[in-house]
């Protein structure tokens, strides 16, 4: 028997949370599987053999990259010659699409299968990539159900398979459960900050938030809050900035490493920033203020050639299409700003109970399969190109 060989990019801990999942559901229908790529602890437990990190692709906005771009070229000329010389069946790349799609195109016309995991946002935002995507992608992957009939409209293969997240997180999250299992105090109100998963987002709304944070434990001295933090290099940041600041040794701060979903549950509401955290606290049930910065040169370029074309940048809100959750970008992160939204998710019960009714709709809408549906298009995209289920050539 042979067997398949997958190679895998995924960037950053999401992208490490994708890849690990469809390499379990890649593994229920293969008889046996080689990895190889870059990817994060939960894809090397999952069996991915790791030729960089899934953290080194962890870089932001339109020109920030350019100063990682020599380590990047590095980074990409080693992958393409280590993944060639294995001859993967197929090549996945999971989100980091700047990178991704450049290694696609050289796998695709080595006649490697090429798959992008997690659609660009070219819906939203300089949608002439999609002619790109077309020619170096045999398949999109996508996590949102509005993004397929996009791709149809440029004859690109395209198939929603889900968020993985809306399967694995309950539809009633244990919100007792998540309190106990922290230390927390039943009834005392919770606050989670989650400043981002990046170290330019860290190191861009770390003070807002804690800013945020202690004026919000002042008007509410039971307050409890969470900070789980997505490695050692953003809680590094985290603890920097938090030092800086001499109010902030008065809070009631508990910094976890990882357990973002159980402080997402644990919370009665949240400060995220941006990215596949918004779509978390959804599914966790926790209402939640979203801020967002870029550099200034990338916030110019943003609105002076009106490059994003959505009323609104965080996941809840256009899943919804509706504003189910504030959004403050830029100079609008403020602790003012911030406070005021947060109070407005402690207290207002009415507007919880929306929030709550609207976050279980989209919830609903997102439960595809994730995973296992992802497997099966990338196996369909397979046998088309000659290669069964069970890794067998025809």
């Amino acid at each position: 028997m042979s067997t398949l060989r997958v190679a895998m990019v995924a960037g950053e801990t999401s992208g490490d949370a994708l890849g690990a999942a469809l390499i379990g559901a890649l593994r229920e229908h293969c008889g046996s599987i080689e990895l190889l790529g870059v990817a994060g602890p939960a894809m090397r437990a999952a069996g991915c053999v790791a030729l960089a990190d899934a953290h080194e692709l962890a870089v932001m906005g339109l020109l920030e990259p350019l100063r990682h771009l020599p380590r990047l070229l590095r980074l990409r000329s080693m992958l393409i010659g280590r993944i060639l010389a294995w001859q993967p069946d197929v090549f996945i790349g999971i989100d980091a699409p700047a990178f991704n799609l450049g290694l696609a195109g050289r796998f695709k016309a080595h006649g490697i299968a090429t798959v992008q995991y997690v659609s660009p946002q070219v819906w939203a935002w300089r949608p002439g990539r999609v002619r790109t995507i077309a020619r170096r992608c045999d398949l999109v992957l996508c996590l949102l159900p509005f993004e397929p009939e996009f791709y149809r409209s440029h004859a690109v293969r395209a198939e929603f398979v889900g968020h993985p997240l809306a399967d694995q997180i309950a539809l009633a999250p244990d919100r007792a459960g998540a309190r106990s299992a922290l230390g927390l105090a039943a009834q005392r109100p919770v606050l989670a900050l989650l400043p981002g998963s990046r170290l330019g987002e860290m190191q861009r709304l770390a003070t807002p938030f804690l800013a945020a944070a202690i004026e919000i434990s002042r008007r509410r001295p039971d307050l409890q809050l969470l900070a789980p933090m997505a490695n050692a290099t953003v809680r590094a940041e985290f603890e920097r900035r938090l030092a800086a600041i001499p109010a902030a040794a008065r809070l009631n701060l508990l910094i976890l490493d990882a357990q973002a979903r159980c402080a997402l549950t644990a919370a009665d509401a949240a400060l995220v920033t941006s990215g596949t955290a918004t779509l978390e606290a959804l599914l966790c049930g926790c209402p939640m203020v979203v801020a967002y910065r870029v550099g200034a040169l990338t916030a110019l370029l943003l609105r002076t050639l009106r490059l994003v074309r959505l009323p609104y940048f965080s996941l809840p809100n256009l899943l919804a299409g509706t504003a189910l959750a504030p959004e403050f970008f830029q100079q609008a992160v403020t602790s003012e700003n911030l406070c005021g939204a947060i109070e407005r998710a402690l207290d207002d019960v009415a507007y919880r109970e929306y929030l709550q009714r609207e976050f279980l709709q989209v919830h609903q809408s997102l439960r595809a399969g994730g995973a296992a549906r992802a497997a099966q298009a990338v196996l369909r995209l397979l046998a088309d190109k000659g290669l069964d289920a069970e890794g067998l050539r025809h």
